[in-house]
């Protein structure tokens, strides 16, 4: 019977889309990939979903993340998340956590529920932490390196982490994770060598703080402000999600 994901299907077959609704996937970090890997996967049929984050929407985001309007500028990225998916798909089962995934807060997750789990969070700490509860657990993951400072999309590439080069982040989480002997991670990571961003003050945001008053982590945190463009983590966070189709539907490319 027609639906609204019968294109997909004709491409997956019926049997592959009625698994992807039955499928879980938990997305830390509702940013500039996490956002795309969301959009992506309610679009192509997963049936449940747990968005993570801490982060509300901010006026420097809407020149990259799908779900930065003038109209969102102050909410959760969850919650927005959330309410754009449900217009796509209303039987979607979405939870959201508004908070960090930090190592303290990591029993909190019902790591059982989830058959895949995507790492689209900042920090090296916390991207370790999920790669080992997921490894621990035996539930595929997938980690999103460095898309900031990057201008050309087509130097995005998937590989194992211990086959990345040039990538800063990567470089440092091959470190990390040898220690801790993790042998293999999927990533997304760019093999374009970071740009170094523009010392302009007049739109720093260390000297422009526009985080609203309250907020538990300002972006003046950081210790480096990337910059960044509408393309870069798009594709990422696209290729992210097919990536996780074709693993979760067992459907490989027919060419």
């Amino acid at each position: 019977m027609l639906n609204q994901f019968s294109r997909t299907q004709l491409l997956l077959g019926q049997e592959a889309m009625e698994s992807l609704h039955k499928k879980k996937v938990a997305v830390f970090g509702i940013g500039g990939v996490g956002g795309y890997v969301c959009e992506a996967l309610v679009r192509s049929g997963i049936g449940a979903f747990d968005l993570v984050d801490d982060d509300k929407v901010c006026l420097t985001n809407l020149n990259r993340q799908i779900i930065a309007t003038r109209k969102t500028v102050g909410r959760y990225k969850t919650e927005v998340m959330k309410e754009r998916m449900l217009e796509i798909n209303p039987e979607a089962d979405i939870q959201i956590h508004n908070c960090f995934f930090l190592p303290e807060n990591a029993d909190d997750f019902p790591f059982d529920e989830y058959d895949y789990i995507v790492d689209a969070v900042d920090t090296v700490t916390a991207k370790i932490e999920l790669i080992l509860r997921a490894q621990a657990k035996n539930i595929p993951i997938i980690s999103a390196m460095g898309a900031g400072n990057k201008l050309d999309a087509g130097r995005l590439k998937i590989a194992d982490i211990y086959k990345t080069s040039v990538c800063p982040l990567a470089r440092v989480m091959r470190h990390e994770l040898k220690k801790r002997h993790v042998k293999h991670l999927k990533v997304v990571y760019s093999d374009e060598p970071p740009i170094k961003p523009l010392e302009d003050m007049s739109i720093s945001c260390r000297s422009h703080c526009i985080c609203p008053p309250g907020a538990q982590h300002k972006c003046t945190e950081r210790r480096d402000i990337p910059g960044s463009t509408a393309f870069v983590p798009a594709a990422a966070g696209l290729m992210i999600a097919g990536e996780i189709i074709k693993d979760l539907s067992g459907v490989q490319s027919r060419c």
